[in-house]
C-alpha cells in the first residue's frame, strides 16, 4: 500500500525539473544574447564582409552551446538524448548556415528563454497555490482571528480546512513540475534529435525504444570472428572511453549482435538489456540477414580480386613482351641493317631486304599485341593518354574527349579503357563506316563511356564474346553497359562505372568508422 502512494519518485523529477527551469532562465538569456546577437550582428554587417566570420564563429558556438544544452537535458530531464550531430565540414557561411539540422538546434536556443518562462509559470502557479493555502492555514491555526478568507473569518476550523486543501495543491504543483519536465524533454528531443540512421525496423524500434538515434547494431558471424553492420561490412566495437558503449545481445545462449549507443545510456543499463533480450529473436533474424550481406560482398570483393590479378598479369605480359622478344627483334634488326651494310650491292642484299621488311611488321604486330594486352600508357599516365594512343592508331577519323579531374582507381581505369578499345574496334570490323565518336566523362560519382558511329546499326550483345566479356567486367564493379543500335542508324555504346568499387578492394580491408578502437574483451558494464 505504501508503494501505491510513495511520492519520492515525483519529488526527485519535480525538483530536478524546477533546477533545470532555474538554471535555464541564465542559460536562455545567455543564448539570445549569444546566438541571437551573434546572427543579427552578422547578418548586419553582412555586405561590409565583416560579418561573415562573425556568422561563421556565431554557427560554431552554436553547437558547442547546443552539446551542453544536451548534456543538461540527459542529466537533469533523463532525455536519452545522442551526441549532437557535429558541425559540417567547411568554414564558409553557406557550410555553416545552410542546412536544416542548424537551424533547428538554434531554434532550441533562442526559444529557450521564453519557453522556460512560460513553463515556470505554469509549474509555479500550483506551488505558489500552496504555499498561500498553507500560509492562511497556519495562521488560522494560531489563532489569527478577524481577516476574512472569502466569506469566511479566517479562525481555528478555517485554517484547518484551508492546510487539508493545502496537500492537493501541493500534489498539483508537483505533478505540474513533473508534467512542464517531460514537456520540456519532449522539446529537447525534437529539436536536439540525430537524424536516424538508414537501417531496419529493428534498429528503429529499440532506437525509439531507447531515445537513442544514433544507436546502431553490429551483428555477430560466429564462423569468421568478426562483427559486422546491417550492409555486411565489417565492423569494431567501441572501447570505453570514446563516447560509445555496447551491449551484448544474445538469444539461446549464443552471442547473436552487439547494441551500440551512446554511453549516457549506461545510466540505466537494466533498460538496454531489457530491450536487447526482447528483440533478440528478431536480432537474430537480422543478423542471418548481415550474414548473407557479407557474404555476397566476399563474393563481389572475389570477383574484383580475379579482375584485377588479371589485370596484373596482362602489365606483366606487356612489359614481359616489350622487355623480351620485342628488344630482340630490335636488336636483330639493327644485326640485320650491319649485315646489309657488309654485303653491299650484293645479290643477297635483296633477301636480307625482305628479311627486314618481314621482321618489321612482326614487331609492329608484336608491339600492337602488347598494346592489346595492357597498353603501358594506361598505367603511366591514366585513361586520357591511353584513349589518345588508341585514337592514335585506328584506321577511322575519330573525334574524342576525355573529360576526367584526376587519375582513377586502376579497375575503374581498365574498364573505361576496354570499352573504348571494343567500342573501335566493333566500327572497324562491322559498322562499315569510317566516322566515330569517343567521349569519357564524370558524373555523379560515376565514369561514363560513349563510343558512337554513324554506321549500319544492327549490333547486340549475343553478337559476339566482346560485348559480353565488357558486360562481365562492369558487373564487377557494379557498372552497367547500353548498346543502342537500330538497323541503318548508327551504334551508341554506353557504360556507366561507379568509381567508388575501383576502391572495394582496399576499402574491404579496412573497418567502417562509427566504431573507432579494437574489439574488447566483454560488453561494458
Amino acid at each position: 500500500m505504501s508503494s501505491a502512494i510513495d511520492l519520492s519518485p515525483h519529488l526527485r523529477a519535480a525538483r530536478r525539473t524546477l533546477l533545470y527551469l532555474v538554471v535555464g532562465l541564465g542559460q536562455g538569456l545567455t543564448y539570445l544574447l549569444l546566438v541571437g546577437g551573434g546572427l543579427l550582428v552578422g547578418v548586419l554587417l553582412a555586405p561590409l564582409w565583416v560579418g561573415l566570420p562573425i556568422l561563421v564563429g556565431t554557427a560554431r558556438l552554436t553547437w558547442r552551446l547546443a552539446e551542453g544544452e544536451r548534456r543538461q537535458a540527459n542529466r537533469l530531464l533523463e532525455s536519452h538524448l545522442p551526441p549532437v550531430p557535429p558541425p559540417p565540414p567547411g568554414g564558409g557561411v553557406r557550410e555553416q548556415l545552410g542546412n536544416r539540422t542548424f537551424w533547428r538546434v538554434a531554434g532550441m536556443l533562442l526559444l529557450k528563454l521564453p519557453t522556460v518562462l512560460v513553463t515556470l509559470a505554469l509549474a509555479l502557479a500550483p506551488a505558489l497555490l500552496a504555499v498561500l493555502l498553507a500560509g492562511l492555514g497556519i495562521s488560522g491555526l494560531a489563532g489569527d482571528d478577524g481577516r476574512l478568507v472569502g466569506p469566511w473569518a479566517l479562525g481555528p476550523v478555517v485554517g484547518l480546512v484551508l492546510c487539508v486543501l493545502a496537500l492537493p495543491a501541493t500534489i498539483v504543483s508537483i505533478a505540474a513540475l513533473e508534467g512542464v519536465g517531460n514537456l520540456m524533454c519532449v522539446i529537447a528531443r525534437r529539436l536536439l534529435r540525430t537524424p536516424a540512421v538508414e537501417s531496419g525496423p529493428v534498429r528503429e524500434m529499440l532506437a525509439e525504444r531507447l531515445g537513442d538515434r544514433s544507436l546502431n547494431i553490429a551483428y555477430w558471424l560466429p564462423d569468421r570472428e568478426i562483427f559486422v553492420d546491417d550492409a555486411g561490412r565489417k565492423v569494431e566495437l567501441p572501447e570505453a572511453g570514446s563516447g560509445r558503449t555496447w551491449t551484448a545481445v544474445e538469444h539461446a545462449g549464443v552471442r547473436v549482435a552487439a547494441i551500440v549507443h551512446d554511453a549516457e545510456l549506461d545510466a540505466t543499463p537494466e533498460l538496454v538489456t531489457a530491450a536487447a533480450s526482447a528483440a533478440a529473436l528478431a536480432i537474430d533474424n537480422e543478423r542471418l540477414k548481415a550474414e548473407l550481406r557479407a557474404r555476397v560482398e566476399e563474393l563481389r570483393v572475389s570477383r574484383l580480386r580475379i579482375v584485377e590479378a588479371a589485370d596484373d598479369a596482362r602489365r606483366r605480359i606487356e612489359r614481359d613482351l616489350h622487355d623480351g622478344a620485342q628488344q630482340q627483334l630490335v636488336s636483330l634488326a639493327l644485326d640485320l641493317r650491319m649485315l646489309k651494310a657488309r654485303l653491299g650491292d650484293s645479290g643477297l642484299s635483296g633477301t636480307v631486304d625482305e628479311i627486314g621488311e618481314k621482321l618489321a611488321v612482326a614487331l609492329a604486330e608484336l608491339r600492337e599485341f602488347a598494346r592489346g594486352i595492357h597498353p603501358a600508357f594506361l598505367s603511366e599516365r591514366g585513361v586520357g593518354a591511353a584513349v589518345d594512343a588508341l585514337v592514335a592508331r585506328a584506321p577511322l577519323d575519330v573525334e574524342a574527349s576525355v573529360e576526367l579531374p584526376e587519375r582513377l582507381p586502376a579497375p575503374v581505369e581498365a574498364a573505361a579503357y576496354f570499352v573504348v578499345a571494343e567500342g573501335l574496334t566493333n566500327v572497324i570490323r562491322y559498322a562499315q563506316t569510317r566516322n566515330a565518336t569517343v567521349r569519357v566523362s564524370e558524373l555523379g560519382g560515376e565514369v561514363v563511356v560513349v563510343v558512337t558511329d554513324d554506321g549500319k546499326g544492327g549490333a547486340t550483345v549475343a553478337g559476339g564474346t566482346g560485348l559480353r566479356g565488357l558486360i562481365d567486367r562492369l558487373a564487377v564493379l557494379d557498372g552497367r553497359l547500353q548498346v543502342h543500335s537500330p538497323v541503318g542508324e548508327g551504334t551508341r555504346l554506353e557504360a556507366h562505372i561507379p568509381i567508388e568499387a575501383g576502391s572495394l578492394v582496399a576499402e574491404a580491408s579496412e573497418i567502417r568508422a562509427w566504431p573507432v578502437h579494437p574489439l574488447p574483451p566483454g560488453p561494458a558494464s
